[in-house]
C-alpha cells in the first residue's frame, strides 16, 4: 500500500465509498491524486485546530473562518457547490439561548439552605421560550433512571404526580452496574441518554430535571459537564417548544446529590440499588426542594452547513454522504490550570474535516463514481447532532435515494492499531461489510469497546438513521501495535480524561499520522464492500436483537422497540 496512504480511517472511507459509488476501488499505487497524503492532513488540522479559529463555535467568528476555509479546500479539491442557492453552504436555523448574568439557587433540605454555585455545584440550562427562569421552592422528587419502557414493564414514573416538580434521576441504565438485566446490560440504550430523559421528563409536566453526574456511567468527567453548558446552548426551531422542553434541566455533582439524599434521611446508594430492580416506585425527597432563578438571553440565529458535491455518472441521482461536523465548542469561562481557555477541539473534530478535504481531493482526482458523493460538514453536533437533524428534515440530496453516510468522528493520533470498530450497534449491513473487509486484509473487526457511553447516539450518522437512511459511524480500533490493548485503552481514557471538550486538545505536531489499523489495501476495502452498494435501512434499536426492531414512519421510537 502506498505510504500516502496510511491514514487507515481516511483510506477506508476513501475505499469504501468507491464501492457503494458502484466503482471498483483501486489499489495500491493507483490511487488518484497520490492517495491520501498526511503532510496535508497535518495541514488542515493545525489550521483548523488553531487559536486563530477561537475553537469553531457556531455563530462565532471561528465558525466564519471555519466555514471560509472548508469552502476554499472543498472549491480547490475539485467538488462542486452543493449548498443553497448554488452556493457552498447549507443555512441553519437555530434557537439559541444563555444565561445572562448569575444563577441564583439554593438547596433547601433538612431544615437548612444551602447556596449553590453553577458549573461547580450544578450545571444548569434551558431551552424553553423564556427571558426568565424562576422556580421556588420547587420539590424534588426522585425518579430512579427517569424512564418509562413499556415494552419491558418498566416505567420510573409508576403511581407519581411530578407536574411542577423538579425530578432528580440516574444517569445510564439500570444495567449499567446489575448487568445482566432487561436493559441489554452495561451497552447504553437510547434511554440511559440524557437528551430522553429530559424528554420523558418534560412529557410527564416536570419543572425541571437534574441528572445525577458519576463519571463512569456518564462516560466523561465533570469538566466535560460543566464546560457544555457554559455558553450559549441551541436547538432546532419547533413549534411546540415550551411543551418540549423543560423549564430548567441540568446535572448535580454525586458528592453533592449523596449529602442531598442523607439531609433527606434516605442512603444515595440504597436508593440507587432500589432503582436498579424492577417494580421501583420512584418518591419525594422528604423536606428537600430547590430554588433557582436566572435570566435567559435569546434569539434566532443561522449557522451553517457546508456541502460540496461529486457529481456521479450513470447513477448520479443516487447519493453516499461522506460527513463529519466541524463545530468545538470554542472559547470557554473555564480556563485550565495554564490559562488556557480556547476549546480547540483537534481530535473532535478536526480530524475528520481534514480527512474529508483529502478524500474529496483523491476522488475528484480519479475516475467519476456512478454514485454522487455529497461531502458533507456539519453544524452544532455538539449541541444536540443540530446539523444532522436539519439536513435531515431538510436535505439537499433525496433521502430516498440516498444509499448511504458513512461519517467519521475523532480518529486517533496515538499510533497505528490492529482492528477497526463503529460506534455502537446500528444493525446496518454497513458494519457486515466492515467486518469482512477487516477480515479479507487480516485485520479484525471491534465491537465498540465503550457500549455504555452510549457513543451511537452521540454521532451525526444517528440523525439520518432515524430517517431510514444506513448511516453508520466509523472509529479508530483500539489494539495498538505499539502497546496493545492495555496502551489503547490507556491513551483513550487519558484523552477523555484530559482533553475531551476542554482546553489543551490543539493539535500536536508529535502525533502519529499513521492513525488507527494502516496497512488495509485499497483493493480489498474495495472487494468487501462492494456487498454494500445495494444498501438497505435497519433502523437503530436500543435494546432488542435483530428481527424484534419496529420503527413507524422511518422514526424508530423506544416506545417501539
Amino acid at each position: 500500500m502506498s505510504r500516502n496512504c496510511r491514514l487507515s480511517l481516511a483510506c477506508l472511507l476513501l475505499c469504501w465509498a468507491w464501492s457503494l459509488s458502484s466503482l471498483a476501488a483501486p489499489t495500491g499505487e493507483d490511487i488518484p491524486g497520490g492517495g491520501i497524503q498526511a503532510q496535508r492532513l497535518a495541514d488542515h488540522l493545525r489550521v483548523l485546530s488553531s487559536d486563530a479559529f477561537e475553537g469553531r463555535a457556531p455563530t462565532t467568528p471561528g465558525e466564519d473562518r471555519t466555514v471560509a476555509y472548508i469552502s476554499e479546500q472543498f472549491a480547490k479539491a475539485g467538488l462542486q457547490p452543493a449548498g443553497d442557492a448554488g452556493g457552498w453552504t447549507q443555512a441553519v436555523t437555530l434557537e439559541r439561548s444563555e444565561i445572562a448574568g448569575p444563577v441564583q439557587a439554593t438547596l433547601h433540605v433538612g431544615g437548612s439552605d444551602r447556596a449553590l454555585v453553577n458549573s461547580e455545584d450544578i450545571a444548569v440550562e434551558t431551552l424553553r421560550p423564556l427571558d426568565t427562569v424562576d422556580l421556588r421552592s420547587t420539590p424534588l422528587v426522585f425518579v430512579g433512571y427517569g424512564i418509562t419502557a413499556p415494552e419491558l414493564d418498566w416505567d420510573d414514573y409508576a403511581g407519581v404526580d411530578v407536574r411542577g416538580k423538579i425530578v432528580v434521576i440516574l444517569v445510564n441504565d439500570p444495567d449499567f452496574e446489575t448487568a445482566p438485566g432487561k436493559f441489554g446490560g452495561r451497552a447504553m440504550t437510547w434511554y440511559g441518554r440524557w437528551s430522553y430523559k429530559y424528554e420523558e421528563a418534560a412529557r410527564r409536566g416536570a419543572a425541571g430535571a437534574l441528572i445525577v453526574h458519576e463519571t463512569e456511567p456518564a462516560a466523561y468527567p465533570w469538566a466535560t459537564v460543566r464546560n457544555g453548558r457554559i455558553g450559549p446552548q441551541y436547538d432546532i426551531v419547533r413549534a411546540d417548544a415550551e411543551a418540549y422542553h423543560l423549564t430548567m434541566r441540568g446535572w448535580i455533582q454525586r458528592d453533592l446529590a449523596v449529602g442531598l439524599f442523607r439531609s433527606a434521611g434516605l442512603d444515595f446508594e440504597a436508593e440507587k440499588r432500589r432503582a436498579q430492580q424492577a417494580g421501583f416506585v420512584a418518591q419525594a425527597l422528604p423536606g428537600a426542594a430547590l430554588s433557582i432563578r436566572f435570566e435567559v438571553k435569546r434569539d434566532r440565529i443561522t449557522t451553517r452547513n457546508v456541502a460540496g458535491l461529486l457529481p456521479g455518472g450513470a447513477r448520479a441521482d443516487e447519493t453516499v454522504i461522506v460527513s463529519g461536523h466541524w463545530d468545538s465548542f470554542g472559547i470557554t469561562a473555564n480556563a485550565d490550570a495554564s490559562g488556557d481557555n480556547i476549546i480547540n477541539g483537534a481530535v473532535d473534530n478536526a480530524t475528520a474535516i481534514a480527512s474529508m478535504i483529502e478524500l474529496a481531493r483523491v476522488f475528484a482526482a480519479g475516475p467519476r463514481p456512478q454514485r454522487s458523493l455529497l461531502f458533507l460538514a456539519l453544524t452544532a453536533e455538539e449541541n444536540g447532532l443540530l446539523g444532522a437533524k436539519y439536513y435531515a428534515a431538510h436535505p439537499l440530496r433525496p433521502l430516498a435515494t440516498t444509499a448511504a453516510m458513512l461519517n467519521m468522528e475523532m480518529w486517533s493520533p496515538d499510533g497505528e492499531t490492529r482492528d477497526i470498530s463503529s460506534w455502537g450497534v446500528g444493525k446496518v449491513s454497513l458494519e457486515r461489510s466492515l467486518v469482512e473487509a477487516a477480515a479479507r486484509d487480516g485485520r479484525s473487526c471491534s465491537a465498540d469497546a465503550n457500549l455504555e457511553a452510549g457513543l451511537f447516539f452521540r454521532a451525526d450518522h444517528f440523525a439520518l438513521a432515524q430517517v431510514g437512511v444506513p448511516a453508520i459511524t466509523i472509529a479508530p480500533g483500539m489494539d495498538q501495535l505499539d502497546g496493545g490493548i492495555a496502551g489503547g485503552k490507556a491513551a483513550r481514557a487519558d484523552y477523555f480524561a484530559k482533553r475531551y471538550h476542554q482546553p489543551g486538545g490543539a493539535f500536536d505536531g508529535d502525533w502519529v499520522m499513521a492513525g488507527p489499523g494502516a496497512g488495509l489495501t485499497a483493493g480489498r476495502w474495495g472487494r468487501a464492500g462492494a456487498a454494500a452498494a445495494q444498501e438497505t435501512p435497519y433502523l437503530p434499536q436500543t435494546l432488542t436483537p435483530p428481527g424484534q426492531t419496529v420503527c413507524a414512519g422511518g422514526i424508530c421510537q423506544p416506545e417501539a422497540l
